[in-house]
């Protein structure tokens, strides 16, 4: 090939890309185009992957992921935490004490839950129950605001600032424990996601909610023979029994099964004299009965000895509470509308294997009227070792009657006795509503302040009287202010209330099923 000709080849590999310099420049260029195509791929996968982490560790995927709809309304994972941890944390309020019972850990509040089994579910954990009760939560509570709407119920300005004003002290308790603010203290208890404003938000449905069921129970009305046809038609199971009683278990002696196994059994024999023994009790009490020149006899004292002539160390039993509803297997005996006082009777127990001797005393049917009080209470100081001492209770019942005194030379009305009891009483159940108690049955109360209301008083009688039960000793002051309805007319109404609420609220919540979403694992 001539010089010319290669050199012509050459022009036109040029003009073509074809030549060598060319291809080794176009080779380079492909190197750094595809070089700075990982880089830039790289550059875009660390970014997505920054930013699906902060995604994944903010509250983001809380808020926006749906966990639960009810009746087309979604609610986020978050959302539900508030009502899982409100479901969680008032069960802990109320039973917490009795948590390890019922195999739960609380220390670690509501993470770690779904390790834990629950003794109330078949193959479920506690976060199932609290999920559970956190779902009927809101079915009922969006359920019952629909209804208020429908129906003209809301809360009033006064009711709104109550609610608003327990929700932002959230944030000086919040700061009390150690938090930033709030919407720490909220996500780390509650859940990711949870914030004041949402906290104050439900609050405000709950007390909707609660202000309608109020409502609609409060129209519930019944006439004087409605309630005292359902106390009838229960049948004597709510009246109130009095009866004394000696039980006798019957010897075990060792023997065999019929699977050849070791074990202690009641015989014949044994039972025998078991039955016997109540019998020859029986005996005696009758002839107790029969020897006494009182009309009335003490049939009690004239049980207890019987009990004493035929067992030595002997102890009868005389509980003085029982409703038709808990007695045992001397309930026919004692239900038996022709019973009378000092009625006796031997009954086998329910597993064959012992005998009871019982007298019947009587039987209240709870025909009278509940009485209306109000109170303030003066506690005892107790010492370290939880005692009080006689000082003590002195220095309270000194401390009662000046308070008495205060009132009497004051105005000396029901109101301004109120007025005192918010102001001194340390009952906590009573003092926000001027130590006013209603419809007080026999019983209820401890002895002393049980004799005062059942004394026959009239309104506007007033004493100082001793109390104590396993959480406190102290004085009461009392102020008598009337009788209220037959404690028969309220068990009946109680009932009647509870029975149509619940029918009521069955209806509600027709429609209002909780749909669980892909959110709900997110939860807990």
């Amino acid at each position: 090939m001539s010089a010319s000709t290669e050199k012509k080849n050459r022009r036109s590999a040029r003009e073509a890309g074809t030549d060598k310099k060319t291809l080794a420049a176009q080779e380079e260029a492909k190197k750094k185009a595809k070089s700075q195509l990982r880089w830039t791929l790289g550059t875009i996968a660390v970014v997505v992957l920054i930013v699906a982490v902060i995604f994944l560790n903010s509250s983001l995927l809380y808020t926006i992921t749906p966990a639960v709809s009810v009746a087309g309304e979604s609610y986020s994972a978050a959302e539900v935490s508030y009502y899982f941890g409100t479901s969680f944390y008032t069960w802990a309020n109320q039973y917490g004490s009795y948590a390890s019972i019922f195999g739960l850990d609380t220390s670690g509040g509501i993470y770690g839950l779904d390790s834990q089994s629950c003794p109330m579910l078949e193959n479920g954990s506690w976060r199932d129950y609290f999920l559970d009760s956190a779902l009927a939560q809101i079915s009922q509570t969006q359920a019952l605001c629909a209804y208020a709407a429908d129906n003209g119920i809301a809360l009033t300005e006064d009711e709104q600032a109550e609610v608003q004003e327990q929700i932002a002290s959230t944030e000086d308790y919040a700061r009390s424990l150690g938090y930033s603010g709030a919407g720490k203290f909220l996500a780390s208890n509650y859940g990711r996601g949870v914030t004041l404003s949402m906290a104050e938000d439900f609050a405000l449905r709950a007390e909707l909610a609660s202000k309608t069921l109020n409502t609609v129970q409060d129209s519930l009305q019944y006439s004087d023979q409605e309630l005292e046809d359902y106390y009838q038609s229960l049948n004597g199971e709510s009246d109130v029994f009095d009866f004394i009683y000696y039980y006798d278990a019957a010897d075990t002696v060792e023997t065999q099964n019929e699977d050849g196994e070791t074990v202690n059994e009641a015989t014949e024999e044994t039972i025998a004299a078991s039955k016997a023994l109540a019998e020859d009790i029986m005996a005696s009490y009758e002839e107790l009965v029969a020897a006494s020149e009182d009309a009335e006899p003490d049939y009690a004292a004239l049980f207890e000895e019987a009990v004493a002539a035929n067992v030595e160390d002997g102890t009868a039993t005389h509980p003085t509470t029982y409703t038709g509803s808990s007695l045992g297997d001397y309930k026919d005996f004692l239900m038996d509308a022709q019973r009378k006082a000092g009625d006796v009777t031997a009954v086998e127990n329910t597993n064959a294997d012992g005998w009871y001797t019982v007298v019947f005393l009587g039987r209240d049917d709870n025909h009278y009227p509940t009485a209306k009080v109000r109170h303030i209470l003066v506690m005892a100081e107790a010492s370290e070792d939880g005692t009080y001492s006689d000082e003590a209770k002195e220095a309270a019942k000194t401390r009662a009657e000046e308070i008495l005194a205060e009132w009497k030379a004051g105005e000396a009305t029901e109101e301004s006795f109120a007025a005192l009891a918010e102001e001194y009483s340390e009952d906590t159940g009573s003092n926000t509503n001027g130590g006013l108690y209603e419809d007080i049955y026999k019983g209820q109360m401890v002895e002393e302040f049980d004799e005062f209301c059942f004394a026959g008083h009239e309104p506007g009688d007033t004493a100082v009287v001793y109390g104590e039960s396993s959480g406190y000793a102290g004085y009461h002051v009392i102020y008598y202010v009337g009788e209220g309805p037959d404690y028969s007319d309220v068990i009946a109404r109680n009932d009647l209330v509870s029975q149509d609420m619940q029918s009521w609220l069955d209806e509600q919540l027709e429609g209002y099923d909780a749909q669980r979403r892909y959110g709900l694992r997110l939860v807990g």
